[in-house]
């Protein structure tokens, strides 16, 4: 708690020296970088400590302040760090008093609202100005400053419930999340929509022509024709020449409207998906209890646990620990790992140094401060939370650089294909506007018309031309992918697949190997000690047969064994309370776990091995609550968990005055450190032996058998000093596993505990599907040999007979790159791993041109997560670094979850395909059906108008990509290998199709269209005749394309077009639609559509010539790929590289670097790599709403951000909140200059 009286600054404190504004360098330990730089002396100045910068007043203005500070004076500890501010609002007792907290016990979770108050000079050394330069004045907010200002108007108004738990210090300190970036409202959505090229080119020529079909209805008289018996009067078509305008505005307003609903639908999704992201537990001390609770529930005072592999979501204070040490790199450029020093004890320090006494001379290494953004690479400990949310370090910063998502690699590639497709349109539609306007100009001298009806007729044409451009252009292709990619993720959401890094959901479907964590992954991770051997006394379980009968290899016990096997009741009644006490004080030091509630049950949280022998024993050890037995073992030095020596430390004070090291970890290792063995478990005395090389052999044969009934074996020994640290390790004042190595001998061997671990009921057929989809499982475990090869061997990775091998790490890293090369297609299980073999590991693979998925949990697995392909984090036992690091985190640990990842990454990438293999069909019949029969046409007239062709783009765009790109993955996916990394869009099989289905649909069409008069018997002579063939082909040609969709639900050559239709909803009810549309325009289009009623007769022709493409899909399969690609050798489908401006040098260079720097595509920063609503991106010849999704490299466009960041608070605190545009101002209260 706070001193009762708090320090009286002495003069020396205050010393004209001290007072010194313009001495930033002896007045703070670091720079604004985190670069720490020693001054030649040190000096405190309070006077100057919690000045606020220019433009953060508001944070320091709080009305009905009940805590002793306000956000912006807390703000002031960092960036850069400031042991003067530290000091000034009066260490951490002063914080704990003025925050109304306890280090110890941490909120009560009761808390509402805060009863009394607390006085900023209560806590401060007397004589410290509560504002710094601007004394007890409380700054004011400025008026030109209009963010500021409405900061300030906000902080006074409370957005949060009276009654509601914490009310109080969320109204004064914010709540740790930061505001949601704004969401474009319909009508921005819209207009970006509407803001193309095309489609406002087509608004203006309906304008046009809307005015002089109105003028030519309404403004001219329309004077009788004669016309032939039978026939409807010609004024009747002159009173609707204004529709055809309406009309195309009508169609091009529902574009405009399913575009919008569309991107609207996939903001929301994406929205979800990053809400659900950022969400995670952290464990907090409330009411004196350890408890896991959101990290959006985090308040300021609240104690936080630190542990090795966290990221510190919130800014604070240190409070107690063993070895912290942080990675600040992220948060401040820091490259060294810093080293955390109690608050109590840097606050000593500054105390004796306000009374005048020198200053250490390593005062820079002074840092109790917890940096948010930051990762925990070493150590536990607690910390005192201090600023969340906006007024965090990682808050501001993130605040200030927003970036939206750059597109996967899939959409690059379909935006590049859709531009080549739409200059592919454009020439066509160009060359017509030519033809036409030439036949149109010819015309002309013998033309009867008057000029508005010439005028409408040229605008015909030019419509026409125009429309040719719309249906040719595939917006719908990235609209496909974007539609592909937002249904999955949200899919495999639910199948606890919780995808970060957008591009590797496509990545995904092209995995060929897979590796694979044991524990918690293929196993369940509910872990129970169901063996143990005690030194040479006695034992209890272990008895099965074990699994792994590789010849040469021992796997039963020696006859040598003494030692007896009881059950374990009578284990337990066998055991002194001295050994008792022994082993428990051994689980319970050495151990991170903590008591706490998990639905609803008591239970441990924490490492499920730690778990497993805390609940030993708990049950069977008569262990006292795990917190109470940890507070009476007086605990001096932790040596945290070391994966490359496998095993961590804890030296605890015995009564008598020695030391006791108890060590916990992988049990050979220990063994072999061990020289004595624990004896007659029953005596309350506590006895060893020297240990035998038959007791080692022994030990070491359980060890075996133990591992080959599939058990993890986990050691336990301790050794006894008279002092601590011991002479071996005199002036070491902080521990590593290295530095522990060198007293980790002459150990006395305790117990080695076999812990079960069942494998997931779904892991055998998951990796039975691995195996179809021609995927390779490799695991990768930290168990010994033995235990590693009985489960691979179970599950079904583990194939000797086939060839498959199984290492240990320490052998498999001294392999060079050519043996590795040779060695891991065969490698199967690589056991005793360290994380620096599993990165080994997938650089081996990806070198063989492998696409990597790995599984990682641990802080140093995070290179491994990142080198990878698609790196899978374990969302229940992973540290947050990992998660940081992967790609995708797999909610519920399950290996099946994987599969189902690869079953939707396949599902993204054919559903793609399948909509480009329809997509380029119709584009192609379109097209060609518009040219020929507007060129053959006497009146420069298509038979398929440009209000029809609108529909017939609106179905095969929008409602199309919503049906094919909805198709969720069936079983028969998995039959077949993956795709290569260099395999094209359009392979074989989609190319025979599109070009028969082409071929089938133009000869059906134009058939139609010039014979079908002939054939049908209409008189062309005859108006009404003349539009029910129009009317006729038109609808023909839609039910060529609804029927034609169903043949694009299949890629591969087998027939049954139906599978798993019945389980994507959306397919039926879009096409239910379609179908519906259709009818209704054929009934009521009329002059809107230029067609009239079919009848019965008409109806059957169309629907029957439509199911043509389904029998002739049949026959295109059955044609063999061979014959099709040899048919086709010199056909070039649309390049992806389409550039011109570009070399071909320049194009093979770009290829190389792309391929050079695929391993670091995951690897960008993951903040700025979260998805965004990417929406519907077009391509560059629709204008503005693909432009302003693709953008030059995504590393330089991060790097200009940092940079404007920087430039912001160059030299000071990035508390700076002025408004965009003024210039940054610096630490010293100038303006920044700008680069």
């Amino acid at each position: 708690m706070a001193d009762p009286d708090p320090p009286k600054l002495e003069s020396a404190g205050l010393s004209p020296a001290t007072k010194e504004r313009d001495a930033p360098s002896t007045a703070t330990t670091t720079t604004g970088n985190g670069d720490h730089k020693a001054s030649s002396k040190f000096h405190l100045d309070v006077e100057d400590a919690l000045t606020p910068d220019p433009g953060t007043e508001d944070m320091f203005v709080v009305e009905n302040n009940k805590f002793a500070y306000s956000p912006g004076q807390l703000a002031k500890f960092f960036n850069p760090k400031s042991l003067n501010a530290f000091f000034a609002v009066g260490g951490l007792a002063g914080l704990e008093k003025g925050l109304q907290t306890n280090r110890e016990s941490g909120l009560s979770v009761d808390e509402t609202s805060v009863g009394s108050s607390v006085a900023f000079e209560e806590v401060a050394p007397k004589g410290v100005p509560k504002y710094g330069s601007h004394g007890d004045t409380e700054p004011t907010v400025k008026g030109d400053n209009p963010a500021a200002a409405a900061a300030a108007a906000n902080a006074t108004t409370s957005t949060h419930d009276a009654g509601g738990a914490f009310a109080d210090r969320k109204r004064i300190f914010k709540e740790n999340r930061l505001p949601e970036k704004k969401s474009k409202s319909l009508l921005q959505l819209a207009w970006i929509t509407y803001n193309d090229k095309i489609l406002i080119l087509l608004t203006a020529a309906a304008v046009v022509s809307l005015a002089l079909g109105l003028y030519q209805t309404f403004g001219v008289t329309h004077e009788p024709e004669p016309v032939a018996p039978g026939q409807p009067p010609a004024e009747e078509g002159a009173k609707v020449e204004w529709v055809e305008g309406v009309a195309i505005m009508v169609a091009i307003i529902i574009v405009v409207v399913v575009g919008t609903l569309n991107d609207w639908q996939m903001e929301r999704q994406f929205n979800k998906l990053n809400k659900k992201h950022n969400d995670r537990t952290v464990k907090v001390i409330r009411s004196g209890k350890s408890a896991e609770i959101s990290v959006f529930d985090i308040v300021v005072g609240d104690v936080m646990h630190l542990s090795q592999g966290d990221m510190v979501p919130v800014d604070g204070i240190f409070i107690s620990g063993h070895g912290v040490k942080c990675d600040e790199s992220s948060a401040t450029g820091e490259s060294d790992l810093l080293k955390k020093i109690s608050g109590e004890e840097v606050y000593r320090i500054l105390e004796a140094i306000s009374r005048g006494e020198e200053a250490p001379h390593d005062i820079e290494k002074l840092d109790p401060f917890i940096i948010s953004g930051s990762k925990v690479n070493e150590g536990t400990g607690t910390f005192l939370v201090t600023a969340v949310g906006v007024n965090s370090c990682y808050g501001r910063t993130m605040m200030s650089l927003h970036t939206e998502t750059e597109d996967t690699p899939l959409q690059k590639k379909l935006n590049r294909l859709a531009d080549g497709i739409a200059k592919f349109g454009g020439g066509a539609a160009l060359l017509l506007f030519v033809v036409l306007f030439i036949k149109f100009l010819a015309s002309l001298p013998g033309s009867q018309d008057t000029p508005d009806q010439k005028g409408q007729t040229f605008l015909r044409l030019f419509i026409t031309a125009v429309t040719v451009v719309v249906v040719a252009v595939p917006e719908g292709l990235p609209l496909a992918v974007t539609l592909a990619l937002a249904f999955a993720t949200t899919r495999m959401m639910r199948d606890n697949n919780l995808v970060r890094v957008l591009k590797a959901c496509e990545t995904m479907g092209n995995a060929t190997t897979v590796c694979s964590d044991k524990t918690g992954t293929l196993t369940q991770n509910k872990m129970t000690v169901v063996a143990t051997t005690l030194g040479k006394s006695i034992s209890f379980g272990g008895t099965d047969a074990p699994l792994d009968d590789d010849p040469g290899i021992k796997t039963e016990k020696s006859a040598a064994n003494t030692v007896p096997n009881v059950p374990i009741t009578e284990f337990t009644q066998g055991l002194s309370n001295t050994v008792k006490r022994l082993l428990v004080q051994a689980n319970a030091v050495n151990s991170t776990a903590f008591e706490g509630e998990s639905e609803g049950e008591k239970t441990f949280i924490g490492s499920k091995t730690e778990v497993a022998l805390l609940v030993l024993s708990r049950d069977h050890l008569g262990s006292a609550p795990v917190q109470e037995e940890r507070a009476n073992s007086n605990i001096v030095q932790v040596v945290p968990f070391d994966s490359a020596v496998k095993y961590m430390a804890t030296v605890v004070k015995l009564p008598d005055g020695r030391f006791r090291a108890y060590v916990k970890g992988a049990s050979e290792i220990l063994l072999g450190k061990c020289s004595k063995v624990i004896v007659d478990a029953s005596s309350e005395e506590l006895s060893a032996v020297d240990m035998t090389e038959d007791d080692r052999e022994m030990f070491a044969e359980t060890i075996t058998s133990y591992a080959g009934q599939t058990l993890r074996t986990i050691g336990s020994s301790y050794r006894d000093f008279e002092s601590w640290p011991p002479p071996e390790l005199a002036g070491q004042t902080e521990l590593t596993a290295a530095e522990f190595d060198k007293v980790h001998k002459d150990m006395t061997l305790l117990a080695i505990f076999g812990i079960k671990d069942p494998l997931r009921p779904t892991v055998k057929k998951a990796i039975g599907d691995c195996k179809r989809a021609h995927v390779k499982v490799r695991m990768v475990t930290g168990d010994n040999l033995l235990t590693g090869r009985a489960i691979a061997k179970e599950c079904g990775i583990y194939n000797p007979k086939e060839g498959g091998i199984a290492m240990e790490g320490p052998v498999f890293r001294r392999k060079t790159p050519e043996e590795l090369k040779e060695l891991v297609p065969k490698l199967e299980v690589l056991a005793r791993s360290s994380p620096e073999d599993k990165r080994i590991l997938v650089k081996t693979l990806k070198d063989l041109g492998e696409t990597v998925a790995v599984t990682g949990d641990g802080t140093n697995d995070a290179p491994a997560l990142k080198m990878a392909d698609i790196g899978f984090a374990m969302g229940i036992a992973g540290t947050e670094v990992a998660k940081e690091a992967a790609a995708i985190i797999l909610m519920d640990d399950n290996f099946a979850s994987i599969v189902k990842g690869i079953s939707w990454g396949r599902a993204v990438n054919d559903a793609v395909k399948k909509f480009l293999q329809f997509q380029l069909t119709v584009n192609v019949t379109a097209v060609v059906v518009t040219f020929v029969t507007a060129v053959a046409s006497d009146k420069e007239e298509s038979v398929l108008n440009a209000v029809q062709l609108l529909w017939v783009n609106l179905i095969m765009d929008t409602f199309a990509a919503l049906a094919l790109a909805t198709d969720p993955p069936t079983d028969s996916i998995l039959n077949r290998a993956p795709d290569k990394k260099t395999a094209p869009l359009i392979n074989t099989r989609m190319g025979k199709m599109i070009i028969g289905q082409a071929i089938c649909q133009l000869a059906i069409t134009l058939v139609l269209h010039f014979a079908g008069p002939t054939l049908m018997g209409y008189d062309m002579t005859n108006l009404d005749q003349q539009e029910h063939m129009k009317t006729l082909v038109f609808n023909t040609f839609v039910w060529l394309q609804i029927f034609n969709q169903l043949n694009s639900r299949r890629l591969d050559n087998h027939l049954n077009i139906l599978e798993g239709i019945t389980r994507n909803r959306f397919y039926i009810v879009i096409n239910l639609i379609m179908i519906g549309g259709q009818v209704l325009i054929i009934f009521v289009g009329g002059a809107a559509f230029g067609i009239r009623p079919l009848t019965g007769k008409e109806w059957g022709i169309s629907i029957g010539l439509g199911a043509i493409s389904v029998p002739w899909g049949i026959l295109i399969r059955k044609f063999p790929d061979a014959w099709a690609a040899a048919l086709t050798p010199h056909i070039k489908f649309p390049k992806l590289r389409l550039r011109k401006s570009r070399k071909k040098d320049d194009l093979e260079k770009t290829s190389e670097d792309a391929e050079a720097q695929k391993s670091k595509d995951l690897a960008t920063d993951s903040e700025s790599e979260r998805f965004g609503p990417p929406l519907r991106t077009l391509t560059s010849i629709r204008g503005k709403r693909a432009s302003t999704h693709i953008r030059r490299g995504f590393r330089e466009y991060m790097h200009d951000k940092k940079t404007q960041v920087k430039d912001k608070v160059v030299g000071g605190s990035t508390t700076n909140v002025a408004p965009e545009g003024a210039a940054p101002v610096n630490g010293t209260g100038g303006v920044a200059k700008k680069a």
